[in-house]
């Protein structure tokens, strides 16, 4: 196994090297190439690959908004260094606000449109990041984690509790988002799932985008030297407060987006959609990819979401084995943790941290 993981580890470096050393517009190639591949993917029956025992379409939606959410959590664990276990709480918010200005069964008495909720839910979710950062972010660590923990239990609590969120009962006819198809049929409707997928493929696109442009600014900068030694960073001037609380809204914002996504191709939800395995599951999926690297939290957001569904049809000896599915996927989870620390496609700079350190306990050894 070890001369497996050797072996990946000289792909993983070859490919980059061949990466970096291709011109611009080769690259631009390239990365055109696989969205127009990503986009035709529901289209394409790959064998070996495609979900039987669930629709290939809903199963690519649920890789996208996993996805999204693993792009949003990155920002504030990959990217600022802050351990948050209670993202599902920006999630849940995000779908909530759709709900509650969209649905029949909301007490408001307002029925807009589901794309002008989104805004709105973005802005709200983002206020609620700032909200819970301000008084919390002064906490590291297992703190911060605890903290951000009781504020996703927080929301499942008064989702479930508050009659104006209606509990398990939820919110039921939370309107599609707008588009016809030529024949003047909905494009979003309940039976094809694929305009779902690619709807979620561009808000990626468009996500993907706004975070390479921040880490490339004095922000990403910041929350570089945030993560890497606060005490350093604050000694060098950087406002190391007003960084990490920038962090967390946008990293809410994303996740918020990502609830109006799920609220809106759901078209009903409820307190039981929300918890707290959702954040766990988010968070292992940013750490199997790689935290810090765009495309390694790309992979393990897909990973997460599935592996699961891959697992539903699974067999053993003839004998259907579904109730062991999620056994097999945390088998998965440990092996690659095991073997692969720094995450599928580590992000560089935590790479060569780890080289760094195996070569500080060879020297204590």
């Amino acid at each position: 196994m070890s001369s497996f993981v050797n072996r990946y580890r000289a792909g993983m470096d070859a490919a980059r090297d061949r990466w970096d050393a291709l011109p611009r517009p080769a690259r631009w190639l390239v990365l055109l190439l696989v969205v127009v591949f990503f986009y035709a993917l529901p289209n394409i029956q790959i064998p070996g690959i495609v979900t039987t025992e669930t629709d290939w379409a809903t199963t690519l939606f649920t890789i996208a908004y996993y996805v999204l959410l693993a792009l949003g959590l990155n920002v504030v664990v990959g990217k600022a260094g802050l351990l948050d276990l209670g993202y599902v709480g920006f999630f849940a918010l995000g779908a909530y606000t759709t709900a509650l200005l969209t649905s029949p069964d909301s007490d408001l008495g307002t029925k807009w449109g589901w794309l002008v909720t989104v805004p709105i839910a973005i802005g709200v979710v983002m206020v609620s990041g700032v909200l819970l950062g301000a008084p919390t972010l002064r906490l590291r660590g297992d703190y911060l984690a605890i903290v951000t923990l009781g504020f996703a239990e927080i929301i499942r609590v008064f989702a479930t509790a508050l009659p104006a969120l209606r509990g398990q009962r939820g919110f039921g006819e939370i309107p599609h988002p707008p588009g016809q198809k030529s024949d003047g049929l909905p494009l979003f409707g309940v039976i094809d799932t694929r305009p779902y997928y690619w709807l979620g493929l561009s808000l990626i696109i468009i996500v993907i985008f706004a975070v390479r442009n921040l880490d490339r600014s004095r922000v990403g900068r910041a929350w570089v030297a945030v993560r890497e030694d606060e005490e350093a960073a604050e000694a060098m001037g950087v406002p190391t407060f007003k960084f990490k609380l920038w962090a967390f809204a946008i990293g809410a914002a994303i996740g918020g987006l990502s609830g109006t996504l799920f609220a809106g191709e759901q078209g009903f939800i409820n307190s039981t959609n929300f918890a707290l395995l959702f954040s766990i599951l988010v968070l292992a999926g940013v750490v199997l990819g790689g935290s810090g690297n765009i495309a390694g939290v790309i992979v393990g957001g897909a990973l997460i979401a599935y592996l699961p569904e891959r697992l539903r049809g699974l067999k053993i000896a003839g004998q259907d084995a579904f109730e062991y599915r999620f056994l097999f996927f945390g088998l998965i989870l440990i092996i690659v943790m095991i073997f692969r620390p720094q995450g599928l496609i580590a992000n560089r700079r935590r790479l060569q941290e780890l080289k760094d350190r195996e070569k500080e306990v060879i020297v204590g050894e």
